[in-house]
This record gives C-alpha cells, structure tokens and sequence, in this order.
C-alpha cells in the first residue's frame, strides 16, 4: 500500500527533524520526507495538528510465550504493543522454556513473523537454563536471531560468570542487559524498604540490593572494557553510579520504565499489588532522580518491563503476588503526561529515549524516519486527553496500576513496516 501522511508535525530525533511535513510510504518503506508532496496514494491520511514520530522501540518486554500463554502471548502482546504506539519489542527470555537455545529464538522470531502485529526481536539467556552457572551459546543465539543476552528475572550472582559473559558476549556484538539485584539483600522482600513498608508491616527491600550489583556490573565492564546495559534503573544511587561510570569513560548504558519517574511506594498502600514490582516504587526523591538522569543523558532509554500476570497471580495476598506490571498501551502518554507536559522534557528528547536510542544500543536499525528506513510510524495528538480502563487493553492480563488516570496523547494511527496496523485509533486485524 502507498501512504501518504500529509501536514504532520515530524520529530525524528535521528534526522534533528522538527518541522511540519509530509511522509510518503512506498513498498514498505519511507519512500519521501518533504515540504507538499504531491504523490498519488492508496491512502492518504490527514496528520493536520498532530505529531509524526519514528515507531517506538521498547527494548525490555515480556510477551510470555512459549510457555506462559495464559498470561500473555506473541498475538496479544504485540496488539499490546502496537495500541501504544511501539512499533518493535526486544522479548526477555524467561519463557519456558527459556530462550536459551537457537530453537526457542527461532520460534518466536517465526510467530512473530506469522501471527505479530510489530517487529520482534528476541533476547536469549547469559546463562544455560538462566541458572547462573554455565555461559549460554551466545554465537548460537545470535545467529538465530537474538539481539542481546539477558538473565532477566534473576540476576547473574557469580561475578566471575558475569565478567566471562561480558567478554564473551562482546566477540558477538551482543549487548549484554543485567538485572541488577543482590538476591541476599533483597531477602525475599516485598516492597520498598521504608515508610510504607512499615506502615503495611510488608518486608522491606533495600536499594542497596540493586545498588550494590549495578555498582560491581559497571566496575566489572569497566575492568574488561566491555559494555554494560543495567536494566530498570529505580533508585538514585544507581542512577549516580551509571553518570560516574560514563565520566570515567565506562561503557555503560542504562534504561528505565515510566513507572520509576509516575509513581513512588505510596501507590502500594491499601495492599494494591497491581503497584508490585521487581525492583520495587521508590520515593519522590528516587523520582527525581530518574527525571534528573533523563535530564542529563545518564539514561539512555525507556523501555516498559511490560509484564503480564493473570488475575489470580495478582488478586491474592501480597506476599504472594507475583512483581510486574503492563505498560506497553500506557509508556508513550505517561512519558507524554508526565515529562512533556511538565515542561521537563522536550518531545524531541521523550521520542530520541523510545526510538533511536534504545534501537542504537541493541544494534538494530529501527527508531528512525529516514529516507530507505522500514515504514515504522506512529502518529498521535499530544492535547488528546484519554482515560486508562484496563478492561479495553489488548494485551491478555490487566495488571496496571494506571487504571482511571486521565493521560495525554494517545497514538492514532501506527504503520508497522508500511501496514496500517492502528487505523484512527482502532486496531486493525492482520
């Protein structure tokens, strides 16, 4: 299909394009960017008073399958994804079984393909059976398709497994993305150690759990000159510990998700465990941190930690309530709602961190509306005012902590690879 998007106000951060112009999509690619392109189409669409942005690139999902289809699988996932505006996904691998082998990596690809309503792009494992003990086939992995190595969900405990991982991993070119958690420390908490989690009588995580594991990955890469991603970055020590290890020159990079600058641990009160998550909220000042780090380049992505349960593993006691919550159908308004709006962001800086800078640290050529890139756009009105109802999600599971907040900017139209795959907000069936 040839489309045609006329008078959208563009923001491709990799282009330093901020201007009101037109897009023409052609055999599945961006064929022109220009002033009044006069080109016939087969569907020309009216972007008058709204923004034109490259397709999101959400480099931390969890879509579930193969294995934990109740929760969430590859079809609704990406319908998830797509509803929110995010165009490509990099899946974790603690599937079942887990992304540890070619085989598992070329199945998703292969439904993703078939069934996927966005690009996918699978995450294997650092370790076999994500056990912590035996270095995965990286070489394996990547050639399947993989395009990073992950032990999300736990952390890489040994630190001489991690160094190898690091040095291994980089003979590939595979970003290695490191859940930051010493399990010791953390003791099996529940919450965020502090004032609510005396006030709930819940056990307490400290942040030194996280702190004290980003701070020996970031050391441990730095000793090796290899590279690092700490993934979802929640407190301000660690936020502190990625900008000295950049000023020295380390090669780290890091991510966080909206729900570390929206929400501190008050959101948890009540025993609601649709706000329990792994690392857990924090405190207005770790809030500020994030917004500080995002200020300043210290992160360098925002990404969803999308994370689907099913009701009963939320709807219980709070102990027993399983970390995690959706967010690829809320990431763009709450970046939207909550940085642009603020006026602490610009919208050029919110699109650059859920674009093109998370596509350059997983080596992938997305986030970008260049001339010859893949037709990968999202098209939203940043004054339109929406209402979360979890019970209108796409994705299978509903555990949001977001349900009844009033957000801005819900996308509109999405074109993955030069299909319409949202249509004046409806999802469009493959």
């Amino acid at each position: 299909m040839k489309i045609l998007i006329k008078n959208g106000h563009i923001i491709d951060p990799a282009n330093n394009i901020d201007d009101v112009l037109d897009v023409l999509v052609e055999d599945e690619k961006i064929k022109k960017v220009d002033k009044d392109i006069t080109d016939t189409a087969d569907k020309v669409i009216d972007a008058s008073g709204k923004y034109v942005v490259p397709g999101l690139v959400d480099m931390h999902v969890h879509l579930r399958e193969p294995g934990f289809e109740y929760k969430e699988d590859i079809v609704s996932g990406t319908k998830a994804a797509v509803m929110g505006g995010v165009t490509s996904v990099a899946c974790m691998p603690n599937t079942k079984p887990v992304a540890d082998n070619a085989a598992v990596v070329t199945y998703i690809k292969d439904r993703a393909k078939n069934y996927g309503y966005v690009n996918v792009f699978p995450i294997g494992t650092i370790s076999k059976g994500m056990q912590g003990k035996e270095l995965s086939e990286m070489g394996d992995l990547k050639e399947a398709g993989a395009v990073a190595v992950s032990d999300d969900g736990r952390p890489v405990s040994e630190p001489i497994l991690m160094r190898r991982a690091l040095q291994y991993a980089q003979m590939f070119n595979l970003p290695v993305i490191s859940h930051c958690e010493d399990l010791s420390l953390a003791d099996d908490g529940d919450i965020n150690e502090g004032f609510m989690s005396t006030y709930l009588g819940l056990r307490g995580i400290t942040r030194a759990a996280e702190e004290v594991q980003a701070s020996r990955d970031i050391l441990i890469a730095e000793a090796t000159n290899t590279a690092v991603h700490i993934a979802h970055v929640s407190t301000r020590g660690t936020v502190d510990l990625v900008r000295q290890g950049k000023k020295r020159g380390v090669k780290v990079t890091c991510e966080t998700a909206p729900h570390y600058f929206t929400l501190t641990e008050k959101a948890v009160d009540g025993f609601n465990t649709n706000a329990k998550m792994n690392p857990p909220l924090r405190t207005d000042d770790d809030v500020e941190a994030i917004i500080e780090g995002l200020l300043d380049g210290t992160i360098d992505a925002i990404i969803t930690d999308h994370a689907p349960h099913h009701i009963d593993e939320k709807n219980c006691e709070f102990s027993l309530a399983l970390n995690g919550i959706v967010g690829l159908e809320t990431s763009l308004a709450l970046g939207l709602t909550y940085l642009v709006k603020t006026n602490k962001l610009t919208l050029n800086e919110l699109i650059a961190l859920m674009s093109i800078k998370p596509a350059r640290i997983l080596n992938i050529d997305k986030g970008t509306l260049s001339v010859g890139a893949d037709a990968d756009i999202t098209i939203f009105d940043i004054n339109k005012e929406w209402v979360v109802n979890v019970n209108e999600f796409a994705s299978k599971s509903k555990n949001s902590p977001y349900d009844g907040f009033k957000l801005y900017g819900k996308p509109e139209y999405v074109i993955v690879g030069g299909k319409i795959r949202v249509n004046n907000g409806i999802l469009e069936e493959r």
